[in-house]
C-alpha cells in the first residue's frame, strides 16, 4: 500500500504548517570546524526568525541539549534529542504528507549524504523515522535515495526537479528516469514530473532544485536567472528557462515564469570555490517568508529580491536573515528546514 492509495499527498510549502523542524550543527561534520560558533549563530538567527511565525522543533544531539536549552528562551522553540551526523534536515528529514481527512503521514527516504560525499551518515539516515515515531506519525519507507532539497511541488499534482541530481549515478544507479518518476508519483501523489537539466554551478548537492527554481503558486514558477554570458550559470539558466517555457503542469497549464536576478558571484575566502548563493533558498512560514540576503556587493540584488517577493506575496511578511551565516557550509535557509503541514480538511 502506497501513500497515493490512501489519498495522501505532499502539500505545497505555502500550505499552513503545524511546525518547522531544523537540526543543530555538528562541529565534527563541518567543512570548516573552526567556524562552528559563527555557524551556530547563523542557525540561531534562522530559528529565531522562524519562531516569529510558528513553532520550531530543533533536532539536537543529546550532548548539546543542556547548552541549547540555556541558549534559547523562546517559548516557540523546543528540542528533540536525536543523534545526527550533520545538520541539513531538508535532506535527511521526512517529507510530510496529508490526506483529505486531515491526517498527516511521512515519507522516510534513504539518505546517503549527497551521493556518499560526507561520511559517516548512518545517524542521519535514521533521523526521519525517529521524528515520525516520536510524533506518532504514519511512516512510509521509500526505496529511493532522495533529498528534500531536490524537489518542489505545487500541491496540485506537479513536481519540479533536476536531472543532474535525481539521475546522478551516485543516488539510485539501478533506476532509470521512468522508474524514479513512478516512485515519486506513488509516494508523493503527483501526476507529472517536470525535469530541469541542472542546478546552479558548483552546487555540491549535484544540482538541488531549491537553489534554482520553485513554485510561487500553482502555474507560477520563480527562477533565479543570470544575464551574463560569461557566467557559468548563464547557459544553465537559459536551458532551464527554455524547458519551462515549453512545459505544462499536471493540469495542462503553461507556466508563468517569474525571473529573480542572481546575486553577484562570491567565492569562499578559504577555498576560493564559488558559493552557491540563491534567493530561492527562502522558506515559506505561516504568514511570512524567511529570505537569505547577502549584503556587500549583493545589496542591490538583495533589495530587488525582497521587493519582488513582497509584491508577489503581499499577505506575507518578508523576514530577511543573514544569508552568509551558514552558506560556507554548503546551504542556506531552505536547506536547513523541513515543514510539517497542519492537517488539511476539505469542506
Amino acid at each position: 500500500m502506497y501513500p497515493n492509495n490512501l489519498n495522501y499527498r505532499m502539500p505545497a510549502e505555502w500550505a499552513k504548517h503545524s511546525r518547522t523542524f531544523i537540526s543543530w550543527p555538528v562541529q565534527a561534520s563541518m567543512c570548516h570546524p573552526e567556524d562552528y560558533e559563527a555557524v551556530c549563530c547563523g542557525y540561531e538567527e534562522i530559528i529565531e526568525a522562524i519562531a516569529e511565525f510558528e513553532h520550531v522543533t530543533v533536532v539536537v544531539n543529546p550532548s548539546d541539549l543542556e547548552s541549547l536549552t540555556r541558549r534559547f528562551r523562546n517559548e516557540r522553540v523546543e528540542f528533540l534529542a536525536i543523534e545526527h551526523n550533520d545538520a541539513w534536515l531538508r535532506d535527511n528529514g521526512p517529507t510530510f504528507l496529508v490526506n483529505d481527512r486531515g491526517e498527516v503521514a511521512g515519507v522516510n527516504w534513504r539518505f546517503n549524504a549527497w551521493g556518499g560525499k560526507y561520511a559517516p551518515w548512518d545517524l542521519d539516515d535514521q533521523v526521519a523515522p525517529q521524528i515520525l515515531n516520536h510524533f506518532g506519525i504514519k511512516r512510509y519507507d521509500a526505496p529511493l535515495v532522495m533529498e528534500g532539497g531536490s524537489l518542489h511541488v505545487d500541491g496540485e499534482g506537479t513536481l519540479l526537479t533536476t536531472e543532474e541530481c535525481l539521475l546522478n549515478p551516485n543516488r539510485n544507479p539501478e533506476l532509470i528516469k521512468e522508474r524514479i518518476e513512478e516512485e515519486l508519483k506513488k509516494y508523493l501523489n503527483v501526476q507529472k514530473v517536470v525535469w530541469l537539466k541542472k542546478g546552479l554551478y558548483g552546487d555540491e548537492t549535484d544540482g538541488h532544485v531549491d537553489n534554482i527554481a520553485c513554485f510561487a503558486a500553482p502555474g507560477k514558477i520563480l527562477m533565479q536567472v543570470c544575464n551574463d554570458p560569461e557566467d557559468e550559470n548563464y547557459e544553465i539558466t537559459q536551458t532551464n528557462l527554455k524547458i519551462l517555457q515549453e512545459a505544462t503542469d499536471a493540469l495542462g497549464r503553461r507556466f508563468e515564469i517569474i525571473p529573480i536576478q542572481q546575486p553577484p558571484r562570491l567565492c569562499n575566502a578559504k577555498t576560493n570555490k564559488r558559493l552557491t548563493l540563491s534567493y530561492l533558498n527562502f522558506y515559506f512560514v505561516n504568514g511570512g517568508i524567511i529570505l537569505p540576503v547577502f549584503g556587500g556587493e549583493a545589496s542591490e540584488t538583495d533589495h530587488l529580491a525582497a521587493q519582488l517577493l513582497g509584491k508577489l506575496f503581499p499577505e506575507r511578511r518578508i523576514r530577511t536573515v543573514n544569508g552568509m551565516g551558514v552558506i560556507c557550509e554548503g546551504g542556506n535557509v531552505h536547506c536547513t528546514t523541513q515543514q510539517m503541514p497542519a492537517g488539511i480538511k476539505k469542506g
